[in-house]
């Protein structure tokens, strides 16, 4: 800016920052004082890598004198043996075909023994003809920068392994919690003479350990004991209910009580066991099959389970009606009702826990529910049990998403007569 008797006048003399002499004298060094002390190595050389020129700094790192380099050793002489056979094989081409190239990262010797990791930087210098007659190198001392790539290497390996060591440890718990579910279903449903069953289980639980359960085992003099049932709550902590539970029901029923003592006894050993702290309650019904001749009668008793469904020889599909049944492990003085129904050749009985009828089918309040399961049933009615499992497998599928609980299936029916 100009003031109207020429140039503006520079900041007062008191406004300027105070120079050293000791500064000014560093201010005025030579440019080869600044060649030789630059913070980083700086060497000439010919086109066949012969060293015509170092800085000291670049001499200090590797521990050389000058009479030792310059015109006595050559550009590689200076490099690790991975690092000549790099320059050799990658850098010196690319040099040659491109005139300059950056940033690459070798290794040079020092006179120690030791490795001084660097950062390179070569450019071709050519004459007034175009011809090549020098390599101006910058070398950048990289061992802050390989100390930090070594660290983030070695947190690499070992969050890798710890990686690897969580899956380990994934897998070791699946297969553990694999075998716990194991244990609380039974291995295959045993043979009942005159009858035909079938089961399904299926697990909501990201763990796939679930707390819907089911069994058929052998009373004695052909009588048979049945349950299916649905613990509160999902993976460990409903497994564990669900192992009293089973367990508890086989040892009442092998000790021939009958199905509401049996739901008694259980509904008992709940109320003790956590007797204190966190509630855990069941539903469930108990059942037991006994020959009638051409038929077989079932003595069935629930608490708080969704009702059984039967499909008939004719085509119906019924709900079993099971009075009085309360929530097992909820109220100290629980009742329960046994109701008799026969299963006539033909005849299916079908157990299911509320993970079927509960299944969304549209939205969050659209549920499938009992009326479409009776519908369900008697569009297939009459079934065999597996066939009525098969469907219903189909069914649990094709909810999807909408398919959020544990659900179980047990189906017990009489063969029809042959010939029907």
């Amino acid at each position: 800016m100009m003031s109207p008797s020429g140039p503006a006048p520079g900041p007062p003399r008191e406004a300027r920052p105070h120079i050293g002499t000791d500064v000014t004298a560093l201010l005025e060094d030579s440019t080869e004082e600044l060649y030789e002390s630059a913070p980083c190595g700086y060497l000439s050389t010919l086109m066949d890598g012969t060293i015509v020129k170092v800085n000291r700094t670049l001499l200090d790192w590797l521990g050389l004198a000058r009479e030792e380099v310059v015109h006595r050793r050559r550009f590689t002489d200076l490099l690790t043996v991975g690092g000549k056979l790099y320059h050799e094989t990658h850098y010196a081409p690319l040099l040659r075909m491109q005139g300059q190239v950056g940033g690459i990262a070798l290794e040079m010797k020092v006179a120690d023994g030791s490795r001084l990791p660097v950062l390179i930087t070569s450019t071709v210098k050519r004459g007034a003809d175009g011809r090549p007659l020098l390599v101006r190198t910058t070398v950048f001392d990289a061992t802050d920068r390989r100390s930090y790539e070594t660290e983030l290497l070695r947190a690499r390996r070992t969050a890798e392994e710890a990686l690897r060591q969580a899956e380990a440890d994934r897998e070791q718990l699946r297969e553990a919690l694999a075998v716990l579910q194991q244990s609380l279903l039974p291995a295959g449903l045993p043979t009942v003479p005159g009858m035909e069953t079938a089961a399904y289980y299926h697990t909501a639980s990201p763990i796939r350990l679930g707390g819907d359960f089911y069994d058929l085992f052998p009373l004695g003099d052909e009588r048979f004991a049945f349950f299916l049932g649905d613990v509160c709550g999902k993976g460990p902590q409903a497994a564990a209910v669900t192992s009293l539970v089973r367990y508890t029901l086989r040892a009442a029923a092998l000790h021939g009580l009958g199905p509401e003592a049996v739901l008694s006894t259980l509904n008992a050993a709940l109320l003790e066991r956590y007797a204190e702290g966190d509630p855990r309650y069941c539903t469930a019904v108990f059942g037991i099959l006994e020959p009638a001749g051409q038929s077989v009668g079932v003595l069935l008793a629930s608490g708080g389970h969704p009702p059984a469904l039967l499909l008939r020889a004719d085509g119906r599909a019924e709900y079993l009606p099971t009075p009085g049944g309360l929530l097992i492990g909820a109220f100290l003085e629980a009742s329960f009702t046994t109701i008799r129904t026969t299963l006539h050749p033909g005849d299916t009985l079908l157990l299911y826990t509320d993970g079927l009828t509960e299944a969304r089918t549209g939205g969050k309040s659209g549920l499938y529910g009992y009326d479409a399961l009776q519908a369900f049933a008697t569009e297939l009615a009459p079934a065999a049990p597996r066939t009525v499992v098969d469907a219903l497998i189909r069914l649990l599928l094709s909810f999807g998403d909408g398919l959020d609980d544990d659900t179980a299936l047990l189906a017990l029916g009489r063969p029809p007569h042959p010939g029907r």
